[in-house]
């Protein structure tokens, strides 16, 4: 892979760039994995066609921001008393697409990015086709933090698993729940690097550590009453 795309891909990274082990501002820590939470009450079935995974990526300090999408591939979420007490989804890495409006460049292709994230540098996505999201805990938030999506009501933790590997990760979310069907929506960032996806993040090379290492993900899922 030549080194000027390598510039151009933003490994999947977001927001602004960490300093040696340092988090950036805003990036979640990612903890030990922890006990899924049991189902309780309903359950509800994730609506794939209408749930999605978004991601934005940039190179150090914000510049040339990349995003796109991923595909819910199948969930559920279980909710008792009108309450989202555990969760889980599946998504579909084979599907990851970069949106052609963030690649400016005349010299570069979005498809280019699109494969080199489904490589072995990044995602390897024939070897890990899928990550997933168990919920581990719910609870009430009182305070949401500026950067926390708009209408946040619930703190959100769960194992996130990505390219075969699990921590735990705890973000703001909105969570509603009317008429037989319930959604789920946040947005936070994590340190890709935490998951072993060190592509992009030497700083012994100056083509490589331009690459931010932190993800922004969004994530808006949808489910019915079954």
């Amino acid at each position: 892979m030549k080194k000027i795309s390598v510039i151009a891909l933003a490994s999947i990274g977001f927001l602004l760039a960490s300093c040696g082990d340092k988090k950036s501002a805003g990036t979640t820590e990612a903890t030990q994995e922890q006990q899924v939470a049991e189902k309780q009450g309903d359950v509800y079935g994730v609506d794939a066609a209408t749930s999605v995974v978004n991601w934005k990526a940039f190179h150090k300090g914000g510049f040339a921001p990349r995003w796109g999408t991923l595909s819910v591939q199948s969930g559920e979420l279980s909710l008792a008393d009108g309450q989202l007490t555990s969760g889980e989804f599946l998504i579909d890495m084979k599907s990851i697409k970069v949106d052609p409006a963030s690649v400016t460049e005349k010299d570069k292709k979005y498809t280019d990015l699109e494969g080199h994230l489904k490589n072995e540098d990044f995602f390897d996505v024939e070897k890990f086709p899928t990550s997933d999201f168990k919920i581990t805990q719910v609870s009430d938030l009182q305070n949401a933090p500026a950067d926390a999506i708009e209408g946040a009501n619930k703190t959100v933790s769960g194992n996130l698993t990505l390219k075969g590997k699990t921590l735990n990760v705890s973000f703001p979310a909105k969570v509603t729940v009317a008429d037989n069907t319930a959604s789920v929506q946040a947005k936070f960032t994590v340190n890709r690097a935490d998951w072993g996806i060190q592509f992009g993040t030497s700083e012994a090379d100056p083509a490589e550590w331009m690459i931010s290492k932190d993800i922004e993900i969004g994530i808006d899922v949808k489910a019915s009453k079954k």
